[in-house]
């Protein structure tokens, strides 16, 4: 009953305190950083080596080994380290379900590399080819392992196994993407350049018992050697081809050998140094010195990464990782290249943006152009990779087309409503011409002329050709039902003129030659015309055309519209008429009017009151 109460109490005592006891105390101790999800095929972060990592404020660097399974990782990082196995990476049956993923020592090595004081971590990765474990997840491990480091010790036993080299040229060829533009700036160019990522250096170590023959150096070479294909094999092509994603690394890699430590290897976490096998010990000193050597902290973007950073480079990574079913370096260089592309599509569509709309179609297609190198430039400038960034820019031309479809049809758009209000506005134009109190060719011909220059000029865009073919139908269809109306309109209005010139004449003016010219002109329209010359062919005679030109000439000018002033003009003849004939005559005959008075005086004289 006592037994029962004190594990209440504790219980209630672990979910108190549980909250808060996420904080690591102790560093001195590996720390998983990556491990597997429950089905082995994808990665996750796990939250005690981030928050490792994530302490540190300088700037880091990590020293990763790989290599397969049970080959030594372990021992070989402790023996950098300077540890025991009891104190730092489990070995062998002593980390059975522990020893999956990534895993980094907690407390980093201080250092000061070219003035700059770094943080060294060592990371040990699961091994290649273990039982139940597909080759998408060794991969997925390679590639995260070789993107994350600064140098890649890559431990191999006895030899160099064609599978060893098949799986590291995947790494390689991230390495030759993410580091391409590294690789071809020269030294003098790279101050002032954003470089992706500073490469990783390649260590090839090979422990063996035997350090007679041939040199490390030597067999990596021949490892890495053209394979003869007198006979065009296919297989040995792509053989060959792996050699040559290798073969980049060129500088960037080196080689060493390490004997075993003992032959007793079960034994090894409890052998001192002095029971070790003292070549081993050598070789294994003038490896610490090598990895020292070569250490550098990592650059992303041409900048070191302090441990936050690093562990957002790092989510990154992952996420790039567990993006497709199968890691490819093309789906890596896709997450890297995705807010770059993003970036280079903003400026291409801000650049389009600034166009004014409507404009005409070569225009817009040489803005696109202008446009689109501008920002491939960009992305060619900024991208991950060489091979694989091909897609990216491949995708960035893509959306570039489809943002491009859109401008066209909002060019389409603004162009047809444009054309459609200058149509209509001409459409209006052509109406009114039509309905004009005094018939004019000429003014006819100066609304038809400047409507139609206003439309060419103003209507851009695609929708002008089909604006201008209804342009040409409305106009030309305006101008012959003009010109049908315009003789028998003129005719009407001769005939009026003459007659309103009868009535000036005889009653206003009184002016008998203007009364008889009106006569004449009258006479000449109702009879002599009827008479001699047909309705058709009074429209083409020479007598006609003097006087439509007479007309003309009358009605519209440059200076004087008359249909637009025949009314006030009108007027104002009128009021000078009459003013004439008032004010004039009643200073010249006294106070006589114009018109004859009733006087209250009768020619006999008498007074005799006015009858109604």
């Amino acid at each position: 009953m006592e037994i029962s109460y004190w594990i209440f109490v504790f219980s209630i005592l672990f979910l108190f305190l549980a909250p808060g006891s996420s904080s690591i105390d102790n560093f001195h101790q590996p720390f998983p950083i990556v491990e597997p999800d429950p089905g082995h095929t994808k990665l996750r972060l796990s939250r005690e080596g981030l928050e490792a990592i994530s302490r540190i404020t300088t700037p880091i660097s990590a020293v990763a080994v790989i290599g397969p399974y049970r080959s030594g990782k372990s021992f070989l990082l402790n023996q950098l380290l300077s540890l025991s196995c009891d104190e730092g990476f489990g070995v062998g049956h002593m980390r059975d379900t522990k020893t999956k993923g990534i895993w980094v020592w907690g407390t980093p090595l201080e250092m000061d590399i070219g003035g700059v004081r770094t943080s060294v971590f060592f990371l040990d990765t699961e091994g290649f080819e273990s039982v139940g474990k597909s080759n998408v997840y060794d991969d997925r491990i390679f590639a995260l392992a070789t993107v994350m480091s600064s140098v890649l010790i890559y431990n191999l036993p006895e030899t160099i196994r064609e599978a060893d080299i098949s799986r590291l040229s995947f790494a390689v060829e991230l390495a030759e993407e993410f580091y391409g533009r590294f690789a071809l700036l020269p030294c003098a160019e790279l101050k002032g350049q954003d470089i992706a990522f500073e490469p990783a250096k390649l260590l090839w170590l090979i422990q063996r018992d035997f350090l007679q023959g041939k040199s490390v150096k030597e067999m990596v070479d021949e490892a890495l050697r053209h394979v003869p294909n007198t006979g065009g094999d296919k297989n040995i092509d792509q053989v060959n081809q792996i050699r040559d994603s290798l073969a980049v690394m060129g500088d960037n890699s080196t080689a060493f050998s390490l004997p075993q430590p003992h032959l007793m290897r079960t034994k090894l976490c409890e052998l001192k140094d002095a029971d070790l096998d003292p070549m081993y010990v050598k070789k294994r000193d003038q490896l610490k010195e090598l990895v020292a050597s070569i250490i550098s902290p990592k650059v992303v973007q041409g900048k070191h990464l302090n441990g936050k950073e690093f562990v957002a480079f790092l989510e990154q990574i992952l996420d790039a990782l567990n993006k497709g079913e199968i890691p490819s370096t093309g789906s890596l260089v896709e997450v890297f290249n995705k807010g770059i592309l993003e970036r280079c599509l903003k400026l291409y569509n801000g650049r389009m943006s600034k166009l004014g709309l409507p404009m005409p179609e070569q225009s817009l297609q040489d803005a696109h152009e202008r446009s689109r190198e501008e920002a491939m430039n960009a992305f060619d400038e900024q991208h991950f990779g060489r091979q694989h960034a091909k897609k990216s820019a491949e995708q960035l031309d893509e959306e570039m087309k489809e943002a491009y479809k859109n401008v066209l049809m909002a060019n389409e758009y603004q162009s047809t409503r444009l054309c459609e209000e200058l149509y209509t506005r001409c459409e209006d134009t052509m109406d009114q011409l039509q309905v004009l109190r005094l018939p004019s060719m000429a003014k006819f011909n100066a609304g038809f002329q400047k409507c139609n220059e206003s439309f060419d000029l103003e209507c851009v865009g695609p929708s002008k050709v089909n604006y201008e073919q209804r342009m040409m139908k409305m106009m030309g269809k305006g101008r012959s039902l003009f010109i049908k109306e315009y003789n028998q309109r003129l005719f009407n209005w001769l005939v009026a003129f003459s007659l309103v010139m009868v009535v000036v004449g005889r009653f206003i003016i009184k002016f008998i030659l203007v009364e008889m010219a009106a006569w004449v002109l009258f006479i000449f329209l109702e009879t002599y015309t009827r008479m001699f010359w047909s309705a058709e062919s009074l429209y083409y005679n020479a007598v006609w055309h003097v006087i439509v030109a007479t007309w003309e000439t009358i009605v519209y000018s440059p200076i004087l519209d008359l249909d637009r002033w025949a009314i006030p003009i009108a007027c104002m003849i009128a009021l000078g008429i009459l003013y004439c004939r008032c004010y004039l005559g009643r200073r010249k005959h006294g106070s006589s009017w114009l018109l004859p008075l009733y006087n209250n005086h009768q020619k006999n004289g008498s007074n005799r009151a006015r009858s109604d």
